[in-house]
Protein backbone atom coordinates (compact mmCIF):
# COMPACT_ATOMS: atom_id res chain seq x y z
CA UNK A 1 0.00 0.00 0.00
CA UNK A 2 1.45 3.69 -0.67
CA UNK A 3 1.35 5.90 2.15
CA UNK A 4 1.80 9.40 2.06
CA UNK A 5 1.48 12.37 4.48
CA UNK A 6 -0.51 15.47 3.41
CA UNK A 7 1.35 18.33 4.89
CA UNK A 8 -1.62 20.25 5.90
CA UNK A 9 -4.03 21.30 9.33
CA UNK A 10 -6.73 21.96 7.03
CA UNK A 11 -9.41 19.06 7.92
CA UNK A 12 -11.51 20.01 4.78
CA UNK A 13 -8.10 19.29 2.41
CA UNK A 14 -7.37 16.22 3.99
CA UNK A 15 -11.15 15.15 4.16
CA UNK A 16 -11.27 15.72 0.23
CA UNK A 17 -8.33 13.90 -0.60
CA UNK A 18 -8.88 10.81 1.60
CA UNK A 19 -12.05 10.96 -0.52
CA UNK A 20 -10.08 10.62 -3.88
CA UNK A 21 -7.16 8.51 -2.33
CA UNK A 22 -8.40 5.61 0.12
CA UNK A 23 -10.45 3.75 -3.14
CA UNK A 24 -7.43 3.70 -5.29
CA UNK A 25 -5.61 2.09 -1.40
CA UNK A 26 -3.55 5.17 -1.64
CA UNK A 27 -3.21 5.51 2.84
CA UNK A 28 -3.27 9.34 3.48
CA UNK A 29 -2.45 11.12 6.55
CA UNK A 30 -1.78 14.29 7.65
CA UNK A 31 1.05 16.63 9.61
CA UNK A 32 0.80 20.12 10.26
CA UNK A 33 4.19 21.48 10.08
CA UNK A 34 5.18 25.18 9.38
CA UNK A 35 7.01 25.14 5.97
CA UNK A 36 9.12 28.28 4.81
CA UNK A 37 6.87 29.52 1.81
CA UNK A 38 9.51 31.03 -1.01
CA UNK A 39 8.75 34.49 -2.76
CA UNK A 40 7.61 33.50 -6.24
CA UNK A 41 5.03 34.39 -8.76
CA UNK A 42 4.77 30.97 -9.39
CA UNK A 43 2.16 29.19 -7.48
CA UNK A 44 3.68 25.59 -8.91
CA UNK A 45 7.66 26.71 -7.31
CA UNK A 46 5.97 27.27 -4.17
CA UNK A 47 4.14 24.08 -3.93
CA UNK A 48 7.04 22.15 -5.00
CA UNK A 49 9.77 23.95 -2.71
CA UNK A 50 7.08 23.75 0.27
CA UNK A 51 7.39 19.54 -0.34
CA UNK A 52 10.68 19.30 -0.87
CA UNK A 53 11.14 21.39 2.57
CA UNK A 54 8.61 19.01 4.49
CA UNK A 55 10.20 15.39 2.68
CA UNK A 56 13.61 16.62 4.19
CA UNK A 57 12.62 17.58 7.06
CA UNK A 58 9.84 14.61 7.62
CA UNK A 59 12.38 12.06 5.87
CA UNK A 60 9.07 10.39 4.16
CA UNK A 61 7.11 10.98 1.33
CA UNK A 62 4.76 14.16 1.31
CA UNK A 63 2.28 15.86 -0.26
CA UNK A 64 2.15 19.62 0.02
CA UNK A 65 -0.68 21.84 -2.10
CA UNK A 66 -0.79 25.40 -2.39
CA UNK A 67 -3.71 27.61 -4.40
CA UNK A 68 -3.81 30.43 -5.84
CA UNK A 69 -7.25 32.50 -7.13
CA UNK A 70 -6.36 33.77 -10.88
CA UNK A 71 -7.80 36.91 -12.54
CA UNK A 72 -7.08 37.16 -16.23
CA UNK A 73 -8.87 40.85 -15.97
CA UNK A 74 -6.52 41.97 -13.33
CA UNK A 75 -3.08 40.34 -15.48
CA UNK A 76 -3.42 37.14 -13.33
CA UNK A 77 -3.56 38.75 -10.05
CA UNK A 78 -3.48 37.54 -7.04
CA UNK A 79 -2.02 34.09 -8.20
CA UNK A 80 0.90 33.35 -5.65
CA UNK A 81 -0.25 36.17 -3.73
CA UNK A 82 -3.35 34.93 -2.73
CA UNK A 83 -2.80 34.13 0.77
CA UNK A 84 -1.39 37.70 1.17
CA UNK A 85 -3.94 40.04 -0.57
CA UNK A 86 -6.68 38.00 1.96
CA UNK A 87 -4.65 39.17 4.61
CA UNK A 88 -4.56 42.79 3.08
CA UNK A 89 -7.52 44.38 0.85
CA UNK A 90 -9.53 40.84 1.15
CA UNK A 91 -12.70 40.13 -0.63
CA UNK A 92 -13.65 43.79 -0.68
CA UNK A 93 -10.45 44.98 -2.13
CA UNK A 94 -10.97 42.42 -4.94
CA UNK A 95 -14.56 43.34 -5.74
CA UNK A 96 -13.22 47.22 -5.49
CA UNK A 97 -10.80 46.22 -8.41
CA UNK A 98 -13.09 44.23 -10.81
CA UNK A 99 -15.20 47.52 -10.69
CA UNK A 100 -16.22 48.42 -14.08
CA UNK A 101 -14.71 45.22 -14.72
CA UNK A 102 -16.79 43.59 -18.08
CA UNK A 103 -14.61 40.14 -17.98
CA UNK A 104 -14.87 38.63 -14.89
CA UNK A 105 -13.96 34.87 -15.87
CA UNK A 106 -11.36 33.96 -12.47
CA UNK A 107 -9.78 31.00 -11.48
CA UNK A 108 -8.58 28.50 -8.96
CA UNK A 109 -5.28 27.07 -9.57
CA UNK A 110 -4.83 24.16 -6.96
CA UNK A 111 -0.89 22.51 -7.33
CA UNK A 112 -0.27 19.71 -5.65
CA UNK A 113 3.59 18.97 -5.40
CA UNK A 114 4.33 15.18 -4.36
CA UNK A 115 8.30 14.45 -3.19
CA UNK A 116 9.53 11.12 -2.76
CA UNK A 117 12.04 11.29 0.20
CA UNK A 118 15.18 12.10 -1.60
CA UNK A 119 13.75 13.02 -4.95
CA UNK A 120 12.56 16.04 -6.56
CA UNK A 121 9.07 16.89 -6.14
CA UNK A 122 6.20 16.37 -8.90
CA UNK A 123 3.37 18.52 -9.69
CA UNK A 124 -0.59 17.56 -10.32
CA UNK A 125 -2.54 20.55 -11.35
CA UNK A 126 -6.43 21.13 -11.00
CA UNK A 127 -7.94 24.13 -11.85
CA UNK A 128 -11.73 24.97 -10.93
CA UNK A 129 -12.92 27.79 -13.27
CA UNK A 130 -15.76 30.33 -12.23
CA UNK A 131 -16.21 34.04 -12.31
CA UNK A 132 -16.12 36.93 -9.71
CA UNK A 133 -19.11 37.79 -8.34
CA UNK A 134 -20.42 41.59 -7.75
CA UNK A 135 -20.92 41.59 -4.28
CA UNK A 136 -20.40 39.13 -1.48
CA UNK A 137 -22.77 36.26 -0.79
CA UNK A 138 -23.28 33.36 1.24
CA UNK A 139 -22.28 32.46 5.03
CA UNK A 140 -19.76 28.94 4.44
CA UNK A 141 -16.31 27.83 3.36
CA UNK A 142 -13.31 30.81 3.85
CA UNK A 143 -10.94 32.99 1.47
CA UNK A 144 -12.57 33.85 -1.57
CA UNK A 145 -15.65 31.87 -1.68
CA UNK A 146 -17.74 34.89 -1.16
CA UNK A 147 -16.66 36.21 -4.06
CA UNK A 148 -16.09 32.91 -6.57
CA UNK A 149 -18.95 31.80 -8.54
CA UNK A 150 -17.80 28.31 -9.66
CA UNK A 151 -18.22 27.84 -13.55
CA UNK A 152 -22.15 25.88 -13.79
CA UNK A 153 -23.76 27.80 -10.78
CA UNK A 154 -25.15 30.71 -10.40
CA UNK A 155 -24.33 31.46 -6.78
CA UNK A 156 -20.91 32.14 -4.75
CA UNK A 157 -19.11 28.89 -3.26
CA UNK A 158 -19.99 30.14 0.69
CA UNK A 159 -23.69 29.50 -0.52
CA UNK A 160 -23.08 25.75 0.13
CA UNK A 161 -22.36 23.55 3.08
CA UNK A 162 -19.04 21.63 3.06
CA UNK A 163 -19.90 18.66 1.33
CA UNK A 164 -21.69 20.38 -1.46
CA UNK A 165 -19.03 22.80 -2.03
CA UNK A 166 -16.33 20.28 -2.16
CA UNK A 167 -18.41 18.70 -5.25
CA UNK A 168 -17.83 21.83 -7.14
CA UNK A 169 -14.02 21.84 -6.83
CA UNK A 170 -12.18 20.51 -9.03
CA UNK A 171 -10.31 16.90 -8.39
CA UNK A 172 -8.01 16.52 -11.36
CA UNK A 173 -5.06 16.82 -9.59
CA UNK A 174 -5.63 14.55 -7.23
CA UNK A 175 -6.86 11.95 -9.53
CA UNK A 176 -3.76 12.34 -11.70
CA UNK A 177 -1.77 11.81 -8.49
CA UNK A 178 -3.42 8.59 -7.11
CA UNK A 179 -3.24 7.42 -11.17
CA UNK A 180 0.91 8.15 -10.51
CA UNK A 181 1.07 6.30 -7.34
CA UNK A 182 -0.94 3.34 -8.62
CA UNK A 183 1.19 3.12 -11.50
CA UNK A 184 4.99 3.12 -9.47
Amino acid sequence: MNRVIYITGNKFKLFTAKQVLDPLGIEITNQKIDCPEIQSDSIEEVAKYSSKYASDFLKCNTLKNDTGLVIPALNNFPSAYTRYVEETIGEDGILKLMENVTDRSAYFLEVYAYTEYGKEPKVFISKTEGTIAFEKSGEYGWGYDRIFIPSGQNKTLANFEDEERGLLWSNEGLIKFGEYLKSL
